[in-house]
Order: structure tokens, then sequence, then C-alpha cells
């Protein structure tokens, strides 16, 4: 397991969240768990296989896996789709960063404030 996974999220659904509050994204009832992708480069193909019409801005929440208080399972063969089967504590957090598109709306692969120091 990485110690980096990320979380991509509508920018306004984010800021709207009760930021006291553990992090839970729109889908969390009706997936029972929180979705993640281990790999800038994966998290950018995601953004594109399912959000790439979608116009709104969107961000990537860097999870720290270590500080992580709910379960972490990854379900897939390849490994790089790890599930939080909880609430994501706001501690496990370590940054919040934009992913950038292409005029024609293919996202880019975030970059991450750790890369650009």
């Amino acid at each position: 397991m990485s110690d980096v996974t990320f979380h991509l999220v509508a920018a306004e659904y984010f800021r709207g969240c009760d930021r006291t509050a553990d992090y839970i994204p729109e889908a969390y009832a009706a997936d029972g768990f929180i979705h993640c992708t281990d790999g800038a480069d994966n998290v950018a193909a995601v953004a594109n296989r399912y959000y790439r019409d979608d116009r709104r801005m969107y961000v990537v929440l860097v999870i720290d896996t270590r500080n992580v208080a709910a379960s972490i399972r990854y379900e897939d063969e390849a490994r790089i789709y790890p599930h939080i089967y909880g609430p994501l504590n706001r501690d496990a957090i370590v940054e919040v960063a934009p992913i950038l598109r292409e005029q024609d709306g293919t996202f880019r692969p975030p970059v991450l404030a750790r890369m650009r120091a």
C-alpha cells in the first residue's frame, strides 16, 4: 500500500462540506465507501473516464493512508483503487490540489505542493 492516495471531488461540493466534521462524499450512502486512486497519472485517467464532460472544477484530496482511521481495502487486482470504508478523518487529508484541464476538457495529472518544492 502506498502512503498516499487520491480522492477526486467537485470543488464546489468539497468547499460546501463542514470542515469540522469527517469528510463524506456525495455517493457515500449509495456506495458504502470512499473511492480513491493511487498515482497522479491514474487519478487523471479516472477523471477523464468519468468526468471529462462534467465542466465543474475538480480537486483531489491527497490522503496520507497511514493517518486514515477507517479501514482501507484494495478490491482490484492491480491494487490501484483503494476503498475507504468509513468517513475520512480530516487529519488524513494532507493537501487539496487542483486538477487542471486542457482546452478540450481533458484532465491533467495533479501537481502536488511536495512535487513543486
